[in-house]
C-alpha cells in the first residue's frame, strides 16, 4: 500500500470563494490561511506524512493588483508570527522554498526567524512555496552548478533545488487541471488529484478521502509490476 510521505497542494480558489459570497478577495485569503493551519495540524498528527508543501505565492502572483499583493504580504507575515507557537507545539519544522529575496527586509526576517526557531523540530516538515516557480527554481539550480567541472547529473541537479524531495501526491483545489509551474521536477511521478472544492472549503475529511484513493493506486514509476 502506498505511503503519502510527501503531499503537495496548490491552494487555489481563495479569491473566487470570496467573490461568490459577495466579499472582497482578501477575505478569501484570510479564510484560506485558517485551512492551512487545519491541514498542517492534521498532517503533523499523521505519522505517515513526512512533508507538506503548499503553494502560497508564485513568481507570477506579482502580476495581481498591487493592493492584493500588499495584503498577501501582510497576511503571510502575520500568519508566520502567529503560527510559530503552533509549529513548536506540534513539532513542525518550517522550511520555505522559493526566492525570498524579492520580499521586504522585514518579511524576510520573519521567514528566516521562524525557520531558525523550528529547525530543531523533527516531526512534519511544512514548506511554504514563497515567490516560487519551478522554472525559476531549476534555473537557479543550474546556475549553482554551472562551474562544475564534471557533467551535471540528475542527482546533482535535484540536490541543488530548493526542495530535493520527490512528491508522492499532488492536490490542486479550485477546479483547474494544471500544475501552474509548481514542483515540476519533484512531481515527475506524483499522483495528481484535481478537486473542484475551493481552498477555503477544503477539509480534513476531503484530504482523508484523497489519501485513501492514493493508497489504492498502482505506482509503477515507468516499470512493470
Amino acid at each position: 500500500m502506498n505511503a503519502a510521505k510527501h503531499i503537495a497542494i496548490i491552494m487555489d480558489g481563495n479569491g473566487r470563494w470570496a467573490e461568490l459570497q459577495g466579499k472582497k478577495r482578501v477575505k478569501g485569503h484570510e479564510a484560506g490561511a485558517k485551512i492551512v493551519k487545519e491541514i498542517t495540524t492534521y498532517c503533523s498528527n499523521n505519522e505517515e506524512i513526512e512533508r507538506l508543501t503548499l503553494y502560497a505565492f508564485s513568481t507570477e502572483n506579482w502580476k495581481r493588483p498591487r493592493l492584493e499583493v500588499e495584503f498577501l504580504m501582510k497576511l503571510l507575515d502575520n500568519y508566520l508570527k502567529n503560527e510559530l507557537e503552533v509549529y513548536l507545539k506540534n513539532n513542525v519544522r518550517f522550511e520555505p522554498i522559493g526566492d525570498i529575496r524579492a520580499f521586504s527586509k522585514s518579511l524576510q526576517k520573519t521567514i528566516i526567524t521562524v525557520q531558525e526557531k523550528t529547525a530543531h523540530c523533527d516531526g512534519l516538515v511544512q514548506s511554504l512555496a514563497l515567490n516560487y516557480g519551478a522554472q525559476d527554481e531549476i534555473v537557479r539550480a543550474v546556475n549553482k552548478l554551472r562551474h562544475t567541472e564534471s557533467d551535471i547529473t540528475a542527482q546533482m541537479l535535484s540536490n541543488a533545488l530548493d526542495c530535493n524531495h520527490n512528491v508522492d501526491m499532488l492536490i490542486r483545489t479550485g477546479g483547474d487541471k494544471r500544475l501552474s509551474n509548481f514542483l515540476l521536477w519533484q512531481a515527475a511521478y506524483a499522483e495528481l488529484f484535481f478537486v473542484d472544492t475551493l481552498w477555503p472549503d477544503f477539509s480534513i475529511k476531503e484530504l482523508e478521502k484523497i489519501i485513501k484513493k492514493f493508497k489504492k493506486v498502482e505506482r509503477r514509476f515507468g516499470g512493470l509490476k
